[in-house]
């Protein structure tokens, strides 16, 4: 080895003393240092190789490799949080409820033991609020969120990973998402996994039975790294709108939860208490600058005809306070009381 590579290879070796690694780990990171010292005869070969390794490396040291959140187990804390994000659906709330328990009588028993709980997975049409209620358990314990679509997802090397062998490999969205977090105990949501695209269903139904069930995912192993990830503390959440592409094996991992329609009443509720405050924020409105009249709502709620989600009625509220914001922006009003002359102006006609 040329001597003039030293300085390099010290600091490598250096990075890697200086982290709480698990031993197995370090082991290996001192081995491919040591391939790095004898194979790098010129500086042609050497820097490319040290390159490799130095990405190698940093992704293993940024690794939540202990770093645990703490859970926020209160119940009054989940309900409450629940109803600020959710009108009705008192079944799914219930159910919500029922798992935090399930969370904290385990942790109240045997603190020590990493805490099990049924994964679930919410079904339903669009717009029914499926990814919305998976966010909100991560907002219910206090934990940080991993969210993977896998809709129209057609490799399983997006989830696990591409091996170092390439030039351009990087790890996998599961790993991904735990450097970004920074803690391996987060809620991951897995999106849509009913839309993977058909010729990728079986593998990537086998790497989610790997990620879900509770005897393998602590040693998962993701192909950039090389070395297996302990995801048994992690709490995995699962959405599709139906269950007929997924896996029977994957289906014994999860506890499904139908997520009902919204009828008439209930999304009036939802428009003018959840959907219309959050539009007039984002619109750059304050409340007083948009009025809408009690009679007008059931023509805001249902424009085109029924829908059962809530998907439209939000774009039809954001359309809607656009349409106001530029009107004041421009000076041509003050404000606007929608009532049943002028609401056609302000929602969708086809």
């Amino acid at each position: 080895m040329t001597s003039q590579f030293a300085p390099e290879i010290e600091k490598l070796s250096q990075r890697i003393k200086s982290q709480a690694l698990p031993e197995g780990l370090k082991l290996k990171l001192a081995d491919s240092l040591d391939q790095l010292t004898l194979s790098s005869k010129t500086e042609k070969d050497f820097w490319p190789a040290y390159q490799k390794l130095d990405k190698y490396l940093s992704w293993s040291l940024e690794l939540p490799w202990n770093k645990i959140s703490k859970d926020n187990l209160d119940l009054n804390h989940a309900k409450e949080v629940l109803d600020k994000g959710h009108h009705g659906l008192e079944v799914v709330k219930e159910r919500i409820l029922e798992y935090v328990s399930v969370l904290a009588l385990q942790k109240q028993r045997n603190p020590d033991q990493a805490v099990r709980a049924p994964i679930l997975l919410f079904t339903g049409l669009v717009g029914t609020g499926k990814t919305t209620m998976a966010k909100s358990i991560s907002d219910v314990l206090g934990r940080k969120l991993i969210r993977i679509p896998f809709g129209g997802l057609g490799d399983p090397l997006y989830l696990r990973g591409q091996s170092r062998l390439h030039s351009e490999a990087e790890p996998g969205q599961v790993i991904k998402g735990l450097h970004q977090t920074q803690v391996r105990n987060p809620v991951i949501l897995l999106d849509e996994i009913d839309r993977v695209a058909d010729d990728a269903l079986n593998t990537i139904m086998g790497v989610l039975v790997e990620l879900l069930d509770p005897e393998q995912n602590g040693t998962f192993v993701d192909h950039y790294l090389d070395y297996p990830f302990n995801l048994s503390q992690a709490l995995f959440v699962a959405t599709c709108n139906n269950t007929n592409r997924i896996a029977t094996a994957v289906m014994d991992r999860l506890e499904p939860i139908q997520m009902p329609s919204y009828n008439d009443a209930e999304k009036i509720i939802i428009a003018r208490d959840y959907l219309l405050p959050t539009a007039l924020k984002e619109a750059g409105l304050i409340k007083n600058e948009l009025q809408i009249n009690d009679s007008v709502w059931p023509q805001v709620v249902r424009p085109l005809g029924f829908d059962s989600g809530v998907r439209t009625l939000k774009r039809t509220i954001e359309g809607l306070c656009r349409k106001v914001a530029r009107l004041i922006f421009e000076g041509k009003v003050k404000s606007i009381n929608l009532t049943t002359d002028n609401v056609k102006e302000f929602i969708p006609r086809w």
